[in-house]
């Protein structure tokens, strides 16, 4: 493999704030740019949220995020991906390596996995890369659905797609 997948640590902020700052105008379309919020998002972590950093083995830089949020467990055992890529590597498929670990943790049993049944990716209609990406991770598309998020002070309109473990060819 050409990347790995961890937890973020709180050393890791500066490398997530060059990331995103090389990334502003490859990010910003789609979410809010904040290279400020890493702290926060530690903060966040626990039984709803867990990150995924995706790092480049060959020279350690970050290859980029996977929120696996709004986490339920007991008979739905679901969860939403969100993701984003960062310059250099977009494009090179590092990110879809990292996403592919991410998802195989997801659906892997407890105490190494999360134990969940099913995913989410929800991503505007216009944002082709990551709808690119849904399809090569081999979720199907479920909807469409209108005024879904409130993102860069409007509601966006987001192509739905999921995926259940017995779909998942890594288990």
């Amino acid at each position: 493999m050409r990347v790995s997948i961890r937890a973020p640590r709180p050393e890791d902020d500066a490398a997530h704030r060059a990331a995103i700052l090389r990334s502003v105008d490859h990010l910003s379309p789609w979410n809010p740019v904040d290279p400020d919020g890493f702290y926060e998002l530690l903060r966040r972590q626990g039984p709803d949220l867990q990150t995924y950093l995706i790092f480049n083995e060959e020279d350690g830089g970050l290859v980029g995020k996977c929120n696996v949020a709004n986490i339920v467990r007991a008979r739905f055992r679901n969860a939403a991906l969100g993701y984003d890529s960062y310059l250099p590597y977009n494009g090179t498929g590092r990110m879809t390596e990292g996403m592919r670990q991410v998802v195989d943790r997801c659906f892997s049993s407890w105490p190494d996995g999360l134990g969940l049944h099913r995913l989410e990716i929800n991503v505007q209609p216009d944002n082709s890369r990551s709808i690119a990406m849904a399809k090569r991770l081999g979720f199907r598309h479920e909807g469409f659905s209108p005024r879904m998020l409130y993102i860069n002070d409007a509601w966006r309109d987001h192509e739905r797609f999921a995926l259940t473990a017995e779909e998942w060819p890594g288990l």
